[in-house]
C-alpha cells in the first residue's frame, strides 16, 4: 500500500512521458500537414483524437484523417452567423450565458423548436455552434456541456432519425473529447422509442456522457446540480434563472465572434506567414487585449 502510493506520482510522470511520445508517434505518422491542418492538428488535438481511440496510433491517425478531409470540404470555420442565422431565429440551439462549474461552454438544444427542414442546414447551424463553444472555452478548457430541453417535443416536431444520427456522427467522429456531458432534461415518455434507436448510433464513451435527467428521480438531479450552479440554471432546467433567448442580441454577439473566428484562423489574410498556431488559439480563450482589438 505505502509502496503504490510513493510510486503514484511516478506512475503519473510515466503516463504523461508515454502520452507524449504517442503524440510525437502520431505526428509522424501523420507526416507534414500544412494551412488550416497544421493549425488544427495541435498536440492538444492530437490527444483528443487519441483519447477518443484508445491511444491506438494507426485508429487516431484513420479518425484524424478523415477529419482533417471533411473539414476541407465542410469548412466549418468558414461559416459565419449571417449565412445560419435564420436556423437560430427561434433559439433551438444556441450558446448560453453562464459556464458549467468547470468552466465549460454550455450549448442550450431545444428540439421542440424546430423551425427549418433541411437538415443541411440545420447541421451547419450545429456545427457552427460547436466551433462557437469551443472558441470561447476559457483557458485549461477543452469541453463543452449540452443542455437539452424538451418542451414542445412530440413527433410532428421531432428531430428526424437522419438528423440526429447526422448530429452523432459528426460529433463523434470530427469533435473527440470536446463533449463532457449531455444532460436530456425530462424527456417524455414516447422519447423512448426513438431513444432505442438514436442509441445504436453512439460509441461506447459518447453513450457514457449522456444523462438523463427526470424531476422525480433525485439522483439525477443531484448529478445534474453537481455540474450546475442552480442560480445559472434556468427554471426550464430546473434551476432559478428566467431563459430568454434574444435573437438580435445573440447575433450581435455571434458577429463579434466572427470577427474573433477569423483572426484565428487568419482569414481575413490568407497569405500571412504569422506564426500564431491559430486552433491552439482556439483551445484557449484569446488574450484580453486580443478581444478587445477583435471587438473594435
Amino acid at each position: 500500500m505505502f509502496r503504490r502510493r510513493s510510486n503514484s506520482h511516478h506512475d503519473q510522470e510515466n503516463n504523461e512521458q508515454q502520452s507524449e511520445s504517442k503524440i510525437v508517434e502520431l505526428k509522424n505518422a501523420l507526416g507534414p500537414l500544412s494551412g488550416r491542418s497544421s493549425k488544427y492538428c495541435t498536440d492538444a488535438c492530437l490527444k483528443r483524437y487519441l483519447e477518443a481511440r484508445s491511444w491506438n496510433v494507426e485508429k487516431s491517425k484513420k479518425m484524424l484523417e478523415e477529419t482533417l478531409s471533411w473539414r476541407s470540404t465542410f469548412k466549418p470555420e468558414e461559416i459565419r452567423w449571417h449565412e445560419v442565422a435564420v436556423e437560430g431565429e427561434t433559439g433551438k440551439v444556441y450558446r448560453a450565458n453562464f459556464h458549467d462549474r468547470y468552466g465549460r461552454t454550455v450549448l442550450i438544444l431545444r428540439p421542440g423548436k424546430q423551425n427549418t427542414t433541411s437538415i443541411d442546414n440545420q447541421m451547419r447551424h450545429l456545427v457552427y455552434l460547436i466551433e462557437n463553444a469551443i472558441l470561447n472555452l476559457p483557458e485549461g478548457q477543452e469541453q463543452m456541456a449540452w443542455l437539452i430541453d424538451f418542451t414542445g417535443w412530440s413527433f410532428s416536431t421531432n428531430v428526424p432519425v437522419k438528423s440526429a444520427r447526422d448530429t452523432i456522427n459528426i460529433l463523434q467522429n470530427h469533435y473527440p473529447e470536446r463533449l463532457a456531458v449531455a444532460f436530456l432534461y425530462s424527456p417524455p415518455r414516447i422519447f423512448e422509442a426513438f431513444w432505442k434507436v438514436v442509441k445504436y448510433f453512439l460509441d461506447p464513451k459518447t453513450f457514457q456522457k449522456v444523462k438523463f435527467v427526470y424531476t422525480k428521480n433525485k439522483d439525477s438531479v443531484e448529478l445534474m446540480r453537481s455540474y450546475f450552479d442552480v442560480d445559472n440554471l434556468p427554471t426550464e432546467f430546473g434551476g432559478k434563472a428566467r431563459l430568454e433567448y434574444n435573437h438580435e442580441e445573440f447575433s450581435r454577439l455571434m458577429a463579434q465572434d466572427d470577427v474573433k473566428a477569423a483572426n484565428l484562423w487568419e482569414l481575413d489574410n490568407k497569405h500571412h506567414n504569422g506564426t500564431t498556431n491559430g486552433y491552439s488559439g482556439a483551445e484557449v480563450v484569446p488574450e484580453p487585449e486580443f478581444l478587445a482589438s477583435a471587438a473594435s
